[in-house]
């Protein structure tokens, strides 16, 4: 299961980014995931709660957003949502040449932290992009 790699190097950018910045829990760790990135999402979920155990990315809650896969033809410029399994000729002028723009994401794009855990209150979210 290749979404146990994929929690665990999660968790590892997000813990070393935490320690970096002397946070000691973090809070959510956004993903996005591309359509065709071959991610279970439920299996991402049971992984990375495993992944988090004695880190101080523990009881962090992932959230995931699935990115719609799209794609674009260079002779025409049109523009199609590709679906699953992908349609790859476009249906304006039929033409098998499609670029995908987007579907096979697999980044984390942000994460909320604050650096007191015994702090019930919300601040500002520190973010990571990338």
């Amino acid at each position: 299961m290749h979404e146990m790699s994929i929690a665990l190097a999660v968790v590892d950018q997000v813990g070393e980014a935490a320690r970096s910045q002397g946070v000691t829990a973090v809070r959510t760790v956004r993903l996005l995931v591309g359509e065709l990135a071959g991610v279970v999402p439920d299996a991402l979920a049971f992984s990375f709660e495993l992944a988090c155990a004695g880190t101080a990315v523990e009881g962090a809650r992932l959230a995931v957003e699935t990115v719609r896969a799209r794609a674009r033809c260079a002779p025409c410029d049109g523009e199609w949502a590709v679906g699953v399994p992908p349609r790859l000729a476009c249906p304006v002028c039929g033409r098998a040449t499609a670029e995908l723009v987007s579907g096979r994401e697999l980044r984390i794009a942000a994460v909320e932290w604050h650096d007191d855990p015994a702090d019930p209150g919300v601040r500002e979210p520190i973010s990571q992009e990338g």
